[in-house]
């Protein structure tokens, strides 16, 4: 028919061919992949391993905190005033009584001056006060005598009326005199009093001038230098001491029950994560972080590295609990499947999955309580993109 065309032999021969064409390079491909995914699956996985056995494991608590010392001081002065030198500096170490800083003292010094002065002013005072009770007790004792006198005489009628008035007001009069005289006496003992108390108040405050340490101790902090002025409460230094350094260790509230004074402790600076450094728990808070839930623990270190300082971090590991000749296994061994615990075996090259029970643990290690026995050889996998599952062929590498 017109318009129609019949396609050739050739043509649909062709096209036959290169659809062979293609399912042949499919079926290559697909059986490629199957072939290099077999031997992907069939592969042995580079694996590390450990043979089990039996030893001592420690279980440990975990806190994390700072260095710092039980007893610690800021110096500062009990007197305004500027600083006029500081005789130390950070990372001395001091003893008890040692001169730390000094003030300025000339002002103190005045008055001290001026307060010894009222000191003898009030003195020589007194000794006059004292010199006119004399004399009036002696002009008193005359009057007496003159009235007990004329007193007889008038009784004899050979004195007026006039003549004994007049003795008795004179004794009046003297008596009135040696009363004031000791009055003024008092009064003068008492401002004396007030002088010297003033005098000590200014001694003292001119002794003020020199802060002393107030126990032995190393300065950790130099806050002030000379011209400083200086109040009351403003720290200069830092002392403390070292007797007892600690790490304040925030520790999670559950742990509290296992924990108590004198527990032996480890201490990881983390200026120094490579050495362990002996410690002792000191003592327990008693108020936990309402948000964190965490308490603070006290973890006294009996030994400190060449190089610290006061509030450097470091972690704690607090002994709870110890075994001995338990089926111990290094924590990295240990895996979870769901909510099991367990290990990779190795068995015939092959890796066989084994769920194990635990006991104590640690930062390091596992107590194997069962599932495994003294011998028995776990892996793991070498290479974060190495894995493991039951049956999997195994080559040990190390």
């Amino acid at each position: 028919m017109a318009g129609i065309r019949e396609a050739s032999p050739v043509g649909r021969s062709g096209i036959a061919k290169r659809w062979f064409f293609r399912g042949a390079v499919f079926l290559g491909l697909a059986g490629g992949m199957a072939c290099l995914w077999y031997f992907v699956i069939s592969a042995p996985v580079p694996v590390d391993g450990y043979v089990v056995e039996r030893g001592p494991i420690v279980s440990e608590t975990m806190g994390t905190g700072t260095l710092e010392s039980r007893v610690k001081a800021a110096i500062s002065p009990k007197i305004s005033g500027r600083v006029a030198t500081i005789e130390v500096d950070q990372g001395d170490r001091v003893s008890k009584g040692q001169r730390l800083v000094t003030l300025d003292d000339e002002e103190w010094q005045q008055q001290v001056e001026i307060a010894g002065a009222s000191v003898e002013v009030s003195e020589a005072g007194l000794a006059r006060l004292n010199a006119d009770r004399d004399r009036a007790l002696a002009v008193m004792q005359q009057a007496d005598f003159d009235y007990n006198r004329t007193e007889g005489l008038f009784e004899q009628k050979t004195a007026g009326s006039v003549e004994f008035k007049k003795s008795a007001e004179a004794l009046g009069i003297a008596r009135a005199e040696l009363a004031r005289s000791e009055a003024a006496i008092v009064e003068g003992q008492k401002q004396l009093i007030a002088d010297k108390k003033t005098l000590a108040y200014h001694r003292a405050r001119l002794t003020d001038t020199e802060i002393l340490a107030p126990f032995d101790g190393l300065i950790v902090k130099r806050h002030r230098d000379p011209g400083d002025v200086v109040v009351p409460g403003g720290q200069v230094l830092t002392l403390i001491s070292t007797d007892e350094v600690w790490i304040s260790a925030w520790v999670d509230e559950t742990e509290m029950m296992h924990l108590h004074a004198e527990q032996p402790a480890r201490v990881v600076f983390r200026s120094d994560p490579n050495r362990t450094y002996v410690g002792r728990v000191s003592r327990l808070g008693r108020e936990a972080d309402r948000e964190t839930r965490e308490f603070i623990v006290d973890v006294r270190v009996l030994e400190l590295p060449e190089n610290w300082a006061v509030g450097q971090r470091a972690e704690v590991y607090i002994e709870t609990d110890r075994k001995d000749r338990v089926t111990v296994l290094p924590a990295k061994y240990l895996r979870l499947r769901g909510e099991t615990f367990g290990v990779y075996k190795e068995g015939g090259g092959r890796a066989v999955w084994q769920p194990v029970e635990v006991g104590l643990r640690n930062r390091d290690s596992i107590e194997v309580v069962e599932g495994l026995e003294p011998g028995d050889q776990v892996v793991i996998p070498i290479g974060s993109k190495s894995s493991l599952r039951d049956g999997r062929k195994v080559e040990f590498v190390r």
